[in-house]
């Protein structure tokens, strides 16, 4: 017998060979099994001429055999995939009339060798993909490589983005949220923030204490004794044209004004030192009587939002809105392009502690399994189908003398083999059985 192990090239390294090569390969190869079938049959008719006596007859009884079993593998191999000399002979032909079968019973092996469920989730388990993780992202180089690559990614995507598109998407965003947008409520509560622990009655202290310096200024003094003269000069001119021959009305109203100005920054004292003033019982009436109903008077929060929808609609609003994107694609376009990335670093920052946090905490571990391996079970189920039903579909599918041609050109040259040991191994029983007829008959 041959031994093919030493002269046949791995499956692996003829699946990496070209169709033609694989196909001068075979051809070789059936030569080769036709030149030995031939020199059987030779040998046989030759033994025959030659009488059949003495060394002939097991010469004879060699080749005959050998030539049996040669036609018997040669049968057995083209059978496989063809039917012998186009003879319609039953149980010929089995690759491309059985393809059907080939393909559902190809689908069933992978599904339930390849994509058991319970296999798949142990060997998951003991893979450990969170430690892994870890482990991985743990090493500054990996985490960095992950980081620019998803900077670079970043990047690309930034340049292929249609800007006119996304300038419309941003702003139908923005406008549709805006207008939706309870303006008249989000003041009410906003306000009842700022009031809360007494913060509005500080902001009345601060404003209270800047008018009262406002109202000390010399220059407002002057600005409203001028005002003072101006309004009573308009009002009652004949009574100050009087009034100033007597004494100068200028002089009048800067004593009128400055006793004013002292008169309100008393009262402003007076506010500021007593916290239960009336003026700040009634400020804290109108500031929560305001609030309420910003919170509940349909006719006030109609005017907040009118307000509000003409605000949406001024043109310098839109046009902002509309340059939303630019400013934000320049943005992200000058830092993804530099090489230190301020949002490559946060991303690398982000990865390395995630690694050593995933190192430290156990429980965190065993969450990330659990996600992976409920996702992987999922997954599994609907691969089991899907690629079930995709394998037999496409098998079904394949043209019978392509599928024959591949398979053949694939494990034909093996195949070859079987005709190679018939030949040889029913030589060898030829010779056998010659020998047990001498013994037999003496």
């Amino acid at each position: 017998m041959t031994d093919t192990s030493r002269s046949a090239p791995s499956a692996a390294a003829r699946s990496t060979l070209a169709p033609d090569a694989r196909r001068t390969q075979l051809r070789r190869m059936k030569i080769a099994a036709l030149a030995l079938l031939a020199a059987m049959v030779s040998g046989f008719i030759t033994s025959h001429v030659m009488g059949g006596q003495g060394a002939w007859a097991w010469v004879r009884a060699f080749c005959e055999a050998a030539t049996v079993g040669a036609l018997a593998d040669w049968f057995a191999v083209v059978a496989l995939f063809r039917r012998p000399m186009g003879l319609p002979i039953p149980h010929t032909a089995i690759i491309p009339s059985n393809k059907d079968r080939i393909g559902d019973s190809l689908a069933v092996f992978v599904r339930d060798h390849f994509l058991d469920p319970d296999a798949l989730m142990e060997k998951l388990r003991v893979f450990d993909p969170a430690a892994r993780l870890s482990r991985w992202l743990s090493r500054p180089r990996q985490a960095h490589a992950l980081s620019d690559g998803a900077r670079r990614v970043a990047l690309q995507t930034l340049d292929l983005l249609d800007d006119r598109a996304v300038r419309g998407v941003i702003q139908e965003f923005v406008v549709k949220n805006l207008r939706r947008w309870d303006a008249a409520g989000t003041a009410g509560e906003v306000l009842g923030l700022l009031t809360r622990d007494g913060r509005h009655q500080d902001l009345l202290d601060a404003a209270m204490e800047r008018l009262g310096g406002y109202l000390g200024e010399e220059d407002v003094k002057e600005r409203a004794s001028a005002l003072l003269v101006k309004f009573a000069k308009k009002e009652w001119p004949r009574i100050i044209a009087a009034v100033d021959v007597v004494k100068s009305v200028d002089g009048i109203a800067d004593n009128l004004a400055d006793r004013l100005a002292r008169a309100l920054v008393e009262e402003l004292r007076d506010v500021l030192s007593e916290p239960d003033h009336p003026v700040r019982r009634d400020y804290e009436a109108w500031v929560l009587n305001y609030i309420e109903r910003l919170k509940s008077d349909p006719a006030l929060a109609e005017q907040v939002e009118a307000l509000k929808q003409r605000a949406i609609d001024h043109p310098k609003v839109q046009e902002y809105v509309q340059g939303l994107w630019d400013d934000i694609h320049a943005a992200l376009r000058r830092d993804l392009a530099d090489e230190h990335s301020a949002l490559a670093a946060h991303l690398e920052s982000a990865l390395l502690a995630l690694a050593r946090k995933l190192g430290e905490d156990p429980g965190l571990r065993e969450a990330i399994n659990s996600h992976v391996l409920g996702g992987a079970r999922r997954l599994t189920g609907r691969l089991r189908v899907g690629v079930t039903e995709h394998i037999s579909r496409t098998v079904k599918n394949w043209d019978e003398r392509h599928l024959v041609d591949e398979l053949e050109l694939s494990v034909g040259r093996d195949l070859q083999y079987i005709r190679f040991n018939g030949t040889l191994v029913g030589g060898l029983i030829g010779v056998l059985l010659h020998a047990v007829v001498l013994l037999v008959n003496g």
